[in-house]
């Protein structure tokens, strides 16, 4: 209970500090002021756009967006091929709804099932290695869909997972057991010390690039272990898919896909769309398709994102993006090293280490009025003391774009006295 309010001594309930009786209700104004008070209170910042740049809008509450004239560098988002606003994509989103429609209409098990869903889940089930892929309307529903319906005993969780892996394990009621963020040798000591029961199925779940520091699971060690203890390995593709050979995801450059069970990820980053997929074996998908609760009981991915991420993937597969993309990561982590920034990492999620949450806000500031937007990750995000500036270039930035960055972090840095 929040300090903002006290118990009351007869049975109308809790007060406020006005005297106001809050009954059996819930006191949000106090739990959002405690927020604040730790500078953990987020607040929607409305665009004009999603592209290498956009205009943006003060918080609007409840009233309608006013965005202001200056046009700002977007080097946040997920955005990573920069395929939202290419031509091909929009059309074949438009083409979609013209023949198909807006939405699917119903749960793919009654009729929302499209041509047009059957042509993405191909596309997937190629980039992935895998006989066949299902899609579902977001990436968290294609986790929690998932890992509730196979109902394992026991999960084994990187520390670092993402909320939906967080919250499909709770939900699924497994025994969930947390090992220590990519530490094979943690997890090697977590699965020796379980006494296994016979019959008792495990499932290993991790994210291949975590989102906000942008490292790497060791996925050929997770597979040895799992191996061992004839566990399943499930991988959360969701910041690699589209990224790596043949536009599959770190599975895929490592060479894995006949040693990892179940592969997920989402159409809303790389791939400039929305929803998720599951790939894997037969048997799986078909499973998963009688069992998975947030399959079964949502309205299919609506025919236009579905054909956007269809012909994103095709693009990432048959066209220069990729490279792209890696030739300007390379550039800016290069670059903000050589300033003084901390920036570990391998992958295009570039995290500018601040760890003093103040500075990191400062920061974060003073780039938005040098007209680069770039988020600061913080508690409970992230542990405390370990608050970052989360840059993510895309494809389609230029070098002048990059170099605005680059300058913005200077001058940031120097203002503030980090650097």
């Amino acid at each position: 209970m929040s300090d903002d309010f006290s118990a009351g001594d007869d049975s109308t309930g809790s007060q406020r500090d006005d005297g106001s009786s809050i009954g059996h209700g819930f006191d949000l104004s106090a739990e959002l002021a405690a927020r604040e008070r730790r500078n953990l209170l987020r607040r929607l910042s409305p665009a004009n756009r999603v592209a290498e740049r956009a205009q943006f809008a003060p918080a609007p509450g409840s009233a309608l967006p006013v965005v202001d004239g200056e046009e700002r560098l977007v080097l946040g988002a997920n955005n990573y091929l920069g395929l939202t606003q290419d031509e091909r994509v929009q059309d074949a989103a438009v083409a979609a709804t013209e023949v198909v429609g807006t939405g699917a209409g119903a749960s793919r098990l009654v009729t929302g099932d499209t041509l047009v869903h059957h042509d993405l889940e191909t596309r997937l089930a190629e980039a992935t290695g895998t006989d066949r892929a299902l899609t579902f309307a977001s990436g968290y529903a294609a986790n929690v869909g998932t890992i509730t319906a196979l109902e394992p005993d026991v999960v084994f969780s990187d520390s670092n997972n993402h909320a939906s892996t967080i919250d499909a394990c709770r939900l699924s009621g497994a025994e969930t057991i947390v090992y220590d963020h990519c530490d094979t040798a943690d997890l090697a000591s977590r699965m020796s010390d379980r006494e296994q029961a016979d019959d008792e199925s495990w499932l290993v779940v991790t994210d291949s690039v975590f989102s906000v520091d942008g490292d790497v699971a060791p996925l050929e060690e997770l597979c040895i272990l799992a191996e061992q203890y004839g566990a399943w390995v499930m991988v959360d593709e969701a910041h690699a898919i589209g990224l790596y050979e043949d536009a599959g995801g770190i599975v895929q450059r490592e060479g894995l896909s006949d040693r990892v069970d179940i592969q997920m990820g989402t159409l809303s980053k790389a791939l400039a769309s929305q929803g998720g997929y599951v790939a894997g074996a037969e048997e799986l998908i078909e499973y998963l398709i009688n069992h998975a609760r947030s399959f079964a009981f949502s309205t299919g991915l609506c025919p236009p994102a579905a054909a956007a991420a269809a012909e994103s993937l095709h693009i990432a597969r048959t066209d220069d993006c990729r490279n792209r993309l890696w030739r300007n990561v390379e550039y800016l982590r290069e670059e903000l090293d050589g300033m003084g920034y901390h920036v570990p990492g391998e992958t295009q999620i570039i995290p500018v280490r601040v760890d003093d949450r103040t500075a990191a806000l400062e920061l974060s500031e003073e780039l938005y009025e040098r007209g680069v937007v770039a988020p600061v990750i913080r508690p409970p995000s992230v542990p405390e003391g370990t608050t970052r500036i989360r840059v993510a270039p895309m494809a389609t930035h230029s070098a002048s774009d990059l170099a605005t960055c680059l300058d913005a972090f200077r001058d940031a840095g120097r203002e503030i006295g980090l650097l």
